[in-house]
């Protein structure tokens, strides 16, 4: 058995928010087109996806939030044969398909499922290749081309249904995790530290944060080793201290310089760099549990590079 869960449905595929959007199925394909061409495919434990419950989604999201968007799911199907629309928008960035619900679910499911995997010793460590991404998604609110925040459900699940008492998120999409901070701020048992551009969308994460959020704003153009440096002289001594019992994963790769989401100059060799650290700190905590979630990252190439760095960390490969 592959010592890394890869977790990922074909209900990632059908969620579609129209052409030329960015956040788009090809991320996948690129993703699996990478993996599979290097044969780091055949190294990791390819596992089951189910859909995620009510009971698990509303440990991070309000009962209102989840039904609004099942409404405005059975809205669209109800739409259909008479010719409706084919998408319900809720900014001007993040809308549903009639599958978005489907594969929101099931992208918590499998945020629930690795957890749960990693946590009974069926495979050291996860990487969950889904979409759509989930770190803004806030209690209430969908946003950003989130519509509900995987790893704070996962999160939640570790300390609500195992019963941890110390788990650590590590942020490095480029874009703050406004949701994340939205769902867990002041949660003691809780430690999110994250670096993203600044500023930049959603344009948050600076204005006081909770005790248990450090968060590194950087400004636009910044390059990998002084981002290394930021992490080591404030991250690490804080997850050191935290002793985290599992550490969750935001992994956005949309801080690479080939990205044009975002302005920072990242590579895949920054990225495996911090999957590095994080993994460090899982090992010497955490027994090396370890649960990274798919946020962002746009620019296909580069993508699936940063992908590929980071599950070889993951697996030692």
């Amino acid at each position: 058995m592959g010592k890394t869960g890869y977790f990922t449905h074909r209900d990632f595929w059908k969620h579609d928010m129209g052409r030329g959007h960015p956040e788009c199925p090809e991320r996948l394909d690129a993703i699996e087109d990478r993996l599979l061409l290097t044969g780091v495919s055949d190294a990791l434990e390819h596992c089951e996806v189910p859909l995620a419950t009510l009971e698990q989604l509303t440990r991070a999201h309000s009962v209102e939030h989840v039904e609004l968007l099942e409404e405005l799911h059975m809205r669209l199907v109800a739409d259909e044969p008479a010719g409706g629309p084919d998408h319900a928008q809720l900014d001007p960035d993040t809308s549903l398909n009639r599958f978005t619900l489907l594969a929101a679910r099931r992208g918590a499911g499998a945020a629930i499922a690795a957890t749960d995997a990693v946590i009974a010793g069926d495979i050291e460590n996860a990487f969950c290749s889904v979409r759509p991404p989930g770190h803004h998604a806030c209690r209430e609110r969908a946003m950003g081309f989130c519509f509900f925040n995987n790893i704070a459900i996962a999160a939640r699940h570790a300390l609500e249904v195992h019963g941890y008492d110390r788990v650590a998120i590590v942020d490095f999409d480029v874009h703050h995790g406004n949701g994340t901070e939205n769902i867990l701020s002041n949660d003691p048992r809780v430690l999110m530290v994250g670096f993203f551009q600044h500023p930049f969308y959603p344009y948050s994460g600076t204005e006081h944060p909770a005790s248990n959020m450090l968060n590194l704003p950087i400004p636009a153009y910044t390059r990998g080793m002084d981002v290394r440096e930021l992490i080591e002289a404030a991250w690490m001594p804080r997850l050191e201290e935290f002793r985290p019992q599992m550490v969750f994963i935001s992994a956005g790769f949309d801080a690479h310089r080939e990205d044009d989401l975002g302005q920072l100059g990242l590579t895949e060799n920054d990225f495996a760099w911090i999957t590095s650290r994080i993994h460090d700190v899982a090992k010497r905590h955490a027994r090396g549990r370890i649960v990274s979630m798919l946020e962002g990252g746009y620019n296909l190439d580069a993508l699936a590079r940063s992908v590929e760095a980071h599950i070889r960390v993951l697996a030692d490969l």
